[in-house]
């Protein structure tokens, strides 16, 4: 029987009109829409569903509309499918880690729900406090990308910050050291993307954020995942609390490793993924991770009403 893992978007796939038709179909979706307005003291879902665009770009409103949009999506297709089996594994790109977490019964989606936001406000002021930003790179090796940044750091701090897929990797860093990075990529025969983002995240310019996090993590209560949660930084899977807060504190400066968390899915049996939350960045980048990867994209109520996970699905080993 096929192994499926579930995947959650992470920051960066936000779009005015996110979830709305799934609230309007699904009571549980709608339900996970009041609850995040009634917490964080707006109107969440007003802003997914009808913008505007620039206050849903805010890194800190970001977080926590992709973070909510996902888990009604999420709780929308239980709703509809009745899931009577686990997935074999769970991961999510850099704020998707979360929404894994809170889905396979770590968390609460309250206390999710409050980390990420505070997760966003503490990235933000990071952000803030020096100009920087973050490059896709594409068309070059890792190894190149690399001594690239070590070129690139004569004008101040840049690091990979997400390894994606064969051919695409994102740096983070200082603003000059950016600008740098781009003139060196395409002289090596890549191209260069410089994004809107508010800063350099997952570098070590986010330490500050990252020591605020830690404190904030402390106070949370996290349970055993029922089902491997594999972490960004280590593709390892989380086991208790302890892991979990250590992995989401280092999430914030170290890279996001996020090729390497796929290929250990499908190394031990992981044949089918699904993808939850906003658009298709994770279905996009999974087909040049692995084009024989079967994935279904679930961000729409149609989408929910196609899902079709089948029986049981086995566990994967307990090596993972």
């Amino acid at each position: 029987m096929a192994k499926t893992a579930v995947l959650f978007t992470g920051q960066g796939a936000q779009s005015v009109g996110m979830g709305r038709d799934v609230a309007e179909a699904s009571s549980a979706a709608r339900a996970i829409y009041l609850r995040a307005s009634e917490m964080l003291g707006y109107d969440l879902g007003a802003i997914c569903f009808k913008g505007p665009v620039g206050r849903l770009e805010q890194t800190d409103i970001q977080q926590p509309a992709i973070f909510t949009t996902s888990v009604a999506i999420w709780e929308a297709m239980r709703g509809e499918r009745g899931l009577g089996h686990s997935p074999a594994a769970m991961a999510g790109l850099s704020l998707g880690e979360y929404t894994a977490l809170y889905a396979a019964g770590s968390v609460s989606f309250e206390d999710a729900l409050r980390l990420v936001k505070r997760r966003g406000e503490l990235m933000q002021m990071a952000a803030e406090a020096a100009p920087s930003g973050m490059v896709s790179i594409m068309g070059l090796e890792a190894v190149q990308v690399e001594e690239l940044c070590r070129e690139a750091s004569s004008a101040g701090v840049i690091r990979p910050a997400n390894y994606n897929c064969p051919g695409q990797i994102v740096v983070s860093g200082i603003q000059d050291a950016c600008e740098a990075m781009v003139g060196l990529v395409e002289a090596a025969g890549g191209r260069a993307m410089p994004l809107k983002v508010a800063g350099a995240f997952h570098s070590p310019l986010m330490q500050p954020a990252a020591t605020g996090l830690a404190a904030v993590l402390a106070e949370v209560r996290f349970e055993p995942p029922r089902m491997p949660v594999i972490s960004n930084v280590n593709c390892e899977p989380h086991r208790n609390g302890d892991t979990i807060r250590t992995w989401l504190t280092e999430q914030l400066t170290q890279p996001v490793r996020w090729q390497a968390s796929m290929e250990r899915l499908i190394r031990e049996g992981v044949e089918q993924f699904v993808e939850i939350g906003p658009g298709r960045v994770l279905t996009g980048l999974l087909k040049k991770i692995a084009r024989k990867a079967a994935i279904t994209n679930i961000s729409t109520t149609a989408d929910v009403a196609r899902l079709a996970l089948g029986p049981a699905v086995e566990r994967l080993q307990p090596s993972i």
